[in-house]
This record gives structure tokens, sequence and C-alpha cells, in this order.
């Protein structure tokens, strides 16, 4: 079967929408650190909006920072892929081109930096997960000691960390006098842009005060909130494209017809006309990226590790379920309902329900194991920072205690048929050990996880009411099993 490709473009049927500008013509202006498919079923999907119809030099060069995968998957297809939007009852196709070219970045990390420091790059944005801001979630700050981190300070020729690479291009900048690009987070971070500011800044101290401060005077680092539900590609998917297409599709990404992108219009060298094509560029970001991280990201987190215990492979199975309906809708209305407030004309009842339906959606296989993967880095903006708001007033934590809870036996990494679980997260062997440690004591098991600073800390290991109801649900979970629990809870 052929692939897809520049030269086989015209044969897609006239049902698929296919880039309607000369992608010959097309010049880069962006470059993605952290290519994955959500990057390119969100950021590069607005960005093809914007071409389609306006034009600009805007092509994207991604880069991926440790695999190879995605550029062996786009490379054949000189960065052409298939972007399928799926709901219940329709799906469209569309074959996305913003993406001119794919680098690796540990294959050649001088390529790469002297790429970003090209006059013609505007923004580097970046998708690179929480973890890759290799900073402590709990303060925010720089984590000196992570050895990506150390490597980079000793070879900033030659960096492996996102925070490296963007150092190490400004630097080349300044030192060429060339003006200095935007840096645009779209990570699921609260107030994102600050973190990578604050990350940038602690490490660009580290190398030179000079330096430092011009980027402090030259660099912006616009806050965004995003928002697509974006599972993994399956062979099955790529399958059932193929036959579709008539043309074999490596780097085909299936997505949720909803999305939303808010963006602080701060920037330094130009940007995109996205509010022409959806995206909202606003002053302030926060108020929608508290709603969306709370309301969205902790219902998620907490269905995920509750619904991975109880036996299901997808969120929308464990939607499925009356029992986790009734949790969702009352960690709604009440946990996170009752710490978040609505910006003008915006119905915040609605999106609660449009959040339930898209977890409901059936055709989108978005696995539990995927949801949970770096909880340790996920809880603190997901979980933790409605737990605090709740525990000022006295509020409703049960509903996140619970998620915490389902977190913790999680993360022991035994389910709870006794087989082993795959805990992807950067603290997995701390939180194992720290679980161990506590082996047949929930109430310990409880204390020696939320002692863990990284994650939870100093202070909430000393919130009574937290660790008790922690420590209740997690008994339960080991008495009862997590199903059963919700049910007798929400049945």
């Amino acid at each position: 079967m052929k692939r897809l490709n520049n030269e086989t473009l015209g044969q897609v049927p006239a049902s698929v929408l296919t880039p309607d500008y000369d992608r010959s013509a097309l010049k880069a202006g962006i470059v993605h650190l952290g290519i994955g498919a959500f990057h390119r079923a969100h950021q590069a999907f607005y960005t093809e909006a914007v071409l389609n119809q306006l034009g600009g030099d805007w092509g994207i060069i991604g880069c991926s920072l440790r695999s190879a995968s995605v550029r062996e998957q786009l490379a054949p297809q000189d960065g052409l892929y298939t972007l399928v939007e799926r709901s219940s009852d329709s799906e469209k196709l569309q074959i996305i081109g913003a993406v001119k070219a794919v680098m690796v970045g540990p294959e050649d990390p001088k390529e790469l930096v002297s790429v970003m420091a090209d006059p013609a790059i505007r923004i580097v944005s970046m998708t690179v997960t929480e973890k890759g801001y290799c900073h402590d979630p709990a303060t925010g700050n720089l984590n000196l000691n992570n050895p990506d981190i150390q490597h980079d300070l000793k070879n900033l020729d030659k960096p492996r960390s996102a925070i490296g690479y963007l150092v190490s291009a400004l630097k080349a900048r300044m030192e060429a006098g060339v003006p200095s690009f935007t840096a645009l987070s779209c990570d699921n971070l609260p107030n994102n842009g600050q973190v990578l500011e604050k990350a940038l800044h602690q490490f660009a101290e580290q190398v030179s005060p000079q330096l430092a401060q011009w980027i402090r005077s030259n660099t912006t680092f616009p806050c965004t909130m995003i928002d697509r539900i974006v599972p993994a590609t399956t062979d099955e998917d790529r399958q059932h494209v193929e036959a579709l297409l008539g043309l074999r599709d490596e780097g085909t990404v299936f997505t949720e017809p909803f999305t939303q992108w808010v963006i602080e219009d701060n920037f330094a060298n130009g940007r995109p006309a996205w509010e022409k094509v959806g995206a909202q560029l606003v002053d302030d970001v926060e108020i929608f990226e508290k709603i969306k991280l709370r309301l969205l990201n902790g219902a998620h987190s907490t269905l995920a590790y509750s619904g991975y215990l109880a036996g299901f492979d997808y969120v929308s199975e464990v939607m499925a379920e009356p029992a986790f309906v009734k949790m969702v809708e009352t960690y709604h209305a009440r946990e996170a309902g009752e710490t978040v407030s609505a910006p003008d004309g915006f119905d915040i009842e609605f999106y609660k329900g449009q959040l339930r339906d898209r977890f409901r959606n059936k055709s989108l296989k978005h696995r539990t194991w995927q949801i949970a993967m770096d909880g340790s880095q996920k809880l603190p903006q997901r979980l933790l920072h409605t737990l605090r708001d709740q525990l000022q007033g006295a509020g409703h934590i049960d509903i996140i205690t619970l998620g915490v809870a389902a977190w913790i036996r999680y993360v022991s990494g035994v389910d709870e048929k006794g087989e082993p679980i795959d805990v992807s997260d950067p603290l997995a062997d701390t939180l194992r050990a720290a679980c161990d440690s506590a082996k047949g004591d929930p109430a310990a098991m409880v204390r020696a996880v939320v002692s863990i600073k990284e994650v939870f800390g100093s202070d909430l290991i000393n919130e009574p009411a937290f660790v008790a109801s922690t420590t209740r649900w997690l008994t339960s979970f080991y008495d009862k099993g997590v199903l059963a629990t919700v049910r007798e809870h929400f049945g």
C-alpha cells in the first residue's frame, strides 16, 4: 500500500479535506518541542486553519526530544498526516500539512539549537508533559538536581531538556543580535507560561546573569489553556484510515470534535491569527484554565485511577457505570464546582454536562492507563490545589480524597487481582517504596505517600481531615474493592 505523501496527496477521496495552500512555498515560523499526537490534533490543527484561510509563513518544524518514532511516521509522508475527528455517530477526516519537518533532538542537538536560533523562527511552542519542565510541582522551582538539567548546565551546546534547548537557543540569538522568540507552553499546567518562565530564568541565571537579563527584557511566555481529548492511535485505527484513504498513514491522529484554546495575547515577535479560526486571545487565561484543570482534568484523573482499579480499560466504559457518573456529577457540583467561577457569558452548567458527554464518547478509545501516567506531576494542579481551597473553608473534600486514595492504590504497583500495574511515573520507584514500607496498613501507607514533598508539599501531611478521609477511602478499597466502594457511596 502506498504511503500518504506529497506525491499521493491528490489521490485521497474528495470527501477528505486537504491543504488549501502551496506547501512547497511554505516557510517555517514555529518550532514545536514534543510533537506528539496532542500537538498534531490541537496547535497544528489551528495553525493549519490559519494557513488555509490566511496563508503566512507559519509552517511548523516539529522536534522530538526523546524518540524518533514521530519522525519515522512523518518523514516518509513529507510531514502530512490525517486528523480524524470522531463522535459517537460520525467522523471527519482532514489531511494536515502544517508540519514541514520533524527533527530528533538527541541525534544532533546542535542542529536543533541552530534551527531554534534562526531569525525566521518567531515562536517556540512545547507540549513536553508536566515532567518535561524539570521542576518541583509543589514549589514550581527548577530542580537543579535533575540529571538532564545538570547535564545541560555543563553542556549547553548539546542539551537534553526542553529548558536547556530553549536557553541554548536564546543565548545564540542574544550573541547574534537576533530578536527573541515567544516561548509558548501548551502543557496542562496552571499558569503554564509562568511555570516555564520561572524554570527558564532560574536555569539562565546559572549560565549567565547577562543572559538572564536579556531573556527577561526580550522573551515573552504567554499562558495558555488547551483542551481536546486525544487517545493513543492503535494499529486498528491506522487500518481503518488506510481503508478510507486508499493510502497508508502511519501518523494518523484521532480526536473528538470539541476543541478549545485560550491564549494570553503576549507575543514578542508576531503570531498566526489563531483568533480568526476559533482560538480565544485574552488578557488573562487563569479563569479558563482553572475551570478546565479542576472540572475536566481533576475528574479525568479520578476516573482514570478508580476506573483502572475497577477493571475498566477505557473512560467511556467507566462512564457506563451509573455510580461513577453520579460520582463525577457530585464532584462537578461540589468539590470542584464550589472552587471555580465562570467568566461573563460562560454557561458553566452546560460545560459540566458537555464534559460528561465527552467522557462517554465510545468512539474515542481513551485508555484509563494513558490518563493515569505521570500522576505525581499531575495531581498537584488537578486535585491538590482544589483540595487546599476547600480545606481553607472546611469545604467538601470527599471525592478529591477518593481520587488521591485511588492514585495511592494505583502507584502501589499491584492491582486488585494481584497482578502488576505498569506505573509510568518519574517518581514510580519512590512511590512504590513508600507503599511497600507500609504494606497491609492503609493509614501508614497514606502517611508515607503524603509525606513525599515533591507531590504534596509540606502542608498536607498536617491536615487531619485530608489524611483521615484519604485513609478511609484507601481502607475501603483494600477491604471491598474500588468498584464496590464507589457503588456503595454513589450507587
